[in-house]
């Protein structure tokens, strides 16, 4: 039977696709419906129909599924931030699970994976440090501020988000007042006028400190001394700043900081370590899982006081500060100057002294220390971004050697593509360990142990030496050893 648009069809959700869709069959033809759950029985309309499969909305639930909950979040179905609120959260693991496994198999070509079961969360929402909210006109002409809804950029308002910490909704409250009360315009996307851009509010975890940065299409906020006195009734306040960002792009931060009120940073604690945070900073958004996630890459690096590390793509020293606790020596490299120098502070809080923090590509920089400078490393951790490891750097990583690698990964298809392409040069996949960092999304971090291969067997062989039948002449031995002589 042929489907085309907008037919509708019943379906038995079997499967769970990588974004979290559901996933169901009408005679032979695959349909992937985002919201539906494995196991419930809905009514799809096929909204895009290719020649063998095709992707439909979510009509109704005529049978849900035993894994089916309800979300905490009204708007849940509407946003594009929480794909996996209908979904028991037992289940969110298991789906996770399966997805680094899934790609580790089909884009890696791995079997038998060492897999350690999933760490997850103890505190399912409200966890988020950080929060970036667009602020628009709905059609009523209402100022308004929220997330954008998935694959749009369309608002869907919502001032208290279920992942968020609570103090967001007070900020976003004072800066509406503060828009409505003085006419402030919010920018358009379309039209590139208007003054607001979008809110930026970090919280530190363990510290309550609160920082708000405005991202303004323009150099100041009108009434800034009123508008500063408001933010500061808010308990914790510890920074406001400005963020300028002129350009007609979808790119939230411009480059441009500049100190309302306070300090230029918040400060917050993974473990036993201290982070400056900027309004720029790279900084994991989930704390308490961080601290775990990071405990596991410390395990897997297995660090005995003698190592010296090589921290790649490190940030502002979140990891590389972890690893000095227990290594000899640890260099960091990232492209953000800004970082740089937050790293170099961050190892001066916490009293660390045997760090050093390069500016600039991790694929540039790592075989310029190495081929030019003789550094080498016993371990290196590595935690890029989505794409991936640029293929120069994994060359050095094989060129230098290190006894073990350990990956932290945020997507687990790009992840399985460097670990292909690392095993296949010497490295052996010894331990996987997911670790859900985004509970209710698709989501997920992995952090994967690499060592060298091991022989397959060894053989005894007994060489006599000195001078008669059967016998190695010392004087050959110590030819061939000045022939392969190693070089300086």
């Amino acid at each position: 039977m042929e489907f085309r648009k907008n037919d509708l069809v019943t379906l038995e959700i079997e499967d769970c696709g990588i974004d979290g869709e559901g996933i169901g069959k009408a005679d032979g033809f695959t349909v992937f419906v985002k919201d539906a759950v494995i196991g419930d029985t809905v009514t799809a309309k096929i909204i895009k129909a290719k020649k063998n499969y095709g992707y439909g909305r979510l009509m109704e639930v005529l049978k849900p599924s035993p894994y089916r909950v309800e979300p905490k979040c009204e708007f849940a179905r509407q946003c594009g931030g929480c794909q996996l609120q209908a979904l028991s959260y037992d289940q969110q693991l298991v789906f996770k699970t399966n997805k680094v496994k899934g790609h580790l198999e089909r884009i890696g070509g791995f079997t038998d994976i060492p897999m350690e079961p999933i760490i997850g969360m103890d505190e399912l929402f409200h966890y988020r440090n950080k929060a970036q909210f667009p602020v628009g006109r709905n059609k009523e002409g209402k100022i308004v501020t929220g997330f954008y809804a998935g694959r749009t950029h369309n608002i869907i308002e919502n001032r208290d988000c279920a992942l968020g910490v609570a103090e967001n909704k007070e900020v976003l409250d004072r800066v509406i007042a503060h828009m409505e009360k003085y006419g402030i315009e919010p920018y358009n996307e379309a039209t590139g006028k208007g003054l607001v851009r979008h809110v930026l509010i970090r919280y530190g975890y363990f510290t309550k400190e609160v920082m708000v940065c405005l991202i303004l299409n323009g150099n100041k906020i009108p009434k800034e001394e009123q508008f500063v006195k408001s933010l500061c009734e808010i308990p914790g306040m510890t920074s406001i700043t400005i963020n300028v960002n002129k350009k007609h792009s979808n790119v939230i931060l411009g480059e441009e900081i500049r100190l309302l009120w306070g300090q230029e940073y918040i400060t917050d604690r993974i473990g036993d370590i201290s982070y400056q945070i900027s309004p720029l900073s790279f900084y994991q958004v989930n704390p308490m899982q961080t601290q775990k996630l990071y405990a596991k890459a410390l395990e897997y690096a297995d660090l005995h006081g003698q190592e010296t590390v090589w921290d790649l793509y490190c940030g502002i020293g979140t990891i590389s500060l972890f690893l000095a606790q227990k290594a000899k020596f640890v260099r960091g490299v990232e492209i953000v100057p800004a970082a740089i120098e937050n790293a170099k502070e961050n190892a001066k809080l916490n009293g660390l002294e045997n760090t050093e923090f390069f500016v600039g590509k991790a694929e540039e920089v790592l075989p310029r220390e190495y081929k030019k400078n003789g550094v080498y490393a016993d371990v290196i951790v590595v935690d890029p971004p989505r794409k991936g490891c640029d293929e120069t750097l994994l060359e050095t990583m094989i060129e230098m050697n290190p006894e073990r690698i350990v990956y932290v990964s945020c997507d687990s298809a790009t992840l399985a593509r460097d670990l292909k392409y690392l095993c296949e040069r010497g490295y052996e996949l010894r331990k996987v360990c997911p670790v859900d960092q985004f509970g209710m999304t698709v989501h997920v971090e992995t952090v994967v142990l690499l060592s060298h291969k091991k022989p397959d067997g060894h053989i005894n062989v007994k060489v006599e030496f000195g001078k008669g039948e059967g016998k190695v002449p010392l004087d050959n031995i110590a030819k061939r050893a000045e022939t392969y002589k190693p070089k300086e």
